[in-house]
């Protein structure tokens, strides 16, 4: 703004004109220093930094302060103020650089540039030891310390569940996870996950419909998982397990015996006739009712096929040899099924 402006517009002598540019100046040069000065950590090195979905800009401010990444909390609130940013922070995890200065930060947590996810699939109906495997492979944490956390006591008390191992607990999807996720974050992710579903009223109220809590879903959806690759069944299969149930039968299930020879790996789907021997409550071609727990981690479709079995008079089912099964009402009906089968398998050895 030209000097002779500022004297005519606001009336000021020249002296007074030049102190209130010195003094704008000034200002100005202030709140350079302020916001554009760096903010040095202390560790020449960049800083992981959370920022949580849903989270009050001054519990940001409060972590940002804590983790040493700013020197002054009044300095970003004033900056975040004149620049209207306080409202847009992305929630994500981020790599804060060492020396960044406030608005360069805001800028950061406002465009949301959060560190690369990775894309994960876990498979419907994986068993924990594959879990385990599949996350060192893709994530890079080390298999052993997500069975070890299956079993921890403390751990599973930690994310509000009462049971002996998480397998069966932890709802397979795909993700996306940070690069750099820890066992205990990804796990959690995994439980609260399958937690939602579970928490919805309407899954409430058909437990109590059908009598059965949440351990017992899991296992029967476990089950049904490990039976059928077909989506389009698992209903069907549910009400055939219901149904043996409902006449005190026993399930003669299949995967739960797969689940106690799941050591022999390549051969696991071969079950041998010593294999039904096996005495352990999972072998349901031995014991009664469910298993004492789940077998492995069931994916929402099957679960939901717990939930809501198709309503059938069927009580037995045989692969048909093209990725599918053939259903039965009588012990006749099953063993011509089976036959057939048995002939379908010799001629495709």
């Amino acid at each position: 703004m030209p000097l002779k402006f500022i004297n005519k517009y606001f009336n000021l002598t020249k002296n007074e004109t030049y102190f209130v540019i010195s003094f704008f100046i000034f200002i100005g040069s202030l709140l350079a220093f302020i916001f554009y000065g760096p903010n040095y950590n202390g560790t020449s090195k960049p800083i992981d930094f959370v920022v949580k979905e849903g989270s009050a800009f001054n519990t940001i401010i409060n972590d940002l302060y804590d983790k040493r990444i700013i020197s002054s909390k009044y300095n970003i609130k004033i900056a975040a103020f004149l620049f209207g940013v306080d409202k847009n922070i992305k929630a994500g995890r981020y790599k804060i650089p060492d020396g960044i200065n406030y608005i360069s930060l805001l800028t950061l947590l406002n465009e949301g540039r959060p560190k690369e996810q990775k894309l994960v699939t876990i498979q419907e109906g994986i068993w924990q030891k594959d879990l385990a495997e599949l996350l060192e492979k893709e994530l890079g944490i080390e298999h052993q310390k997500i069975l070890d956390l299956s079993e921890s006591k403390d751990f599973i008390e930690s994310i509000n569940l009462d049971v002996n191992n998480l397998e069966g607990y932890l709802l397979p999807e795909t993700y996306y996870f940070y690069e750099e996720s820890s066992a205990e974050e990804v796990l959690k992710k995994l439980s609260n996950e399958q937690s939602k579903l579970f928490d919805k009223p309407e899954i409430q109220s058909q437990m109590k419909i059908i009598n059965m809590d949440r351990d017992k879903i899991l296992t029967m959806a476990s089950i049904i998982d490990g039976e059928s690759n077909l989506v389009s069944e698992f209903k069907r299969i549910a009400g055939v397990y219901y149904n043996r149930l409902k006449k005190g039968w026993r399930l003669q299930a299949d995967p739960t015996v797969q689940y106690l020879v799941r050591q022999r790996r390549k051969q696991v789907n071969r079950i041998y006739y010593k294999d039904l021997e096996i005495d352990s409550k999972y072998n349901t071609y031995k014991y009664y009712g469910l298993p004492p727990s789940p077998i492995n981690n069931p994916g929402k479709d099957a679960i939901m096929a717990a939930l809501y079995p198709e309503e059938h008079d069927l009580f037995y089912f045989v692969a048909d040899g093209n990725g599918g099964h053939k259903f039965s009402k009588s012990s006749n009906e099953h063993q011509r099924n089976v036959a057939r089968y048995r002939v379908w398998r010799e001629n495709n050895k």
